[in-house]
C-alpha cells in the first residue's frame, strides 16, 4: 500500500466511524469532557486528538511497520484538523 492508498483508506475508516460514533467534532469534544473528568484538568478535544496520535506513535516505536497503528495516526490528524477547524 503506498501512501496515497494509505490516505484513501484512512479516509474510509473516517467515514466509517463518522457513521458510528457521529461528527469527529462532536465526538472528540465528548471524550475530552469525559477525560476532563478523570483528569481533574480542562482537556480540549485537540489534546485528546494527539495524546491519541501520541499513542500510536508509541506503539509504532515497538513496530514502526504496523499498518494499522500508521493509518490510525493519519485518521487521527485529519480528525485534529476537523477539532481545530471548529
Amino acid at each position: 500500500m503506498n501512501g496515497a492508498m494509505l490516505l484513501q483508506h484512512a479516509a474510509g475508516v473516517i467515514e466509517n466511524r463518522e457513521r458510528i460514533y457521529g461528527p469527529a467534532a462532536e465526538n472528540f469534544a465528548a471524550i475530552a469532557a469525559r477525560w476532563s473528568l478523570v483528569l481533574g484538568i480542562t482537556v480540549t478535544a485537540a489534546q485528546m486528538a494527539l495524546c491519541l496520535i501520541d499513542l500510536k506513535l508509541a506503539r509504532l516505536t515497538r513496530d514502526p511497520s504496523h499498518l494499522d497503528s500508521i493509518v490510525d495516526v493519519a485518521g487521527y490528524a485529519a480528525c485534529l484538523r476537523e477539532v481545530t477547524r471548529a
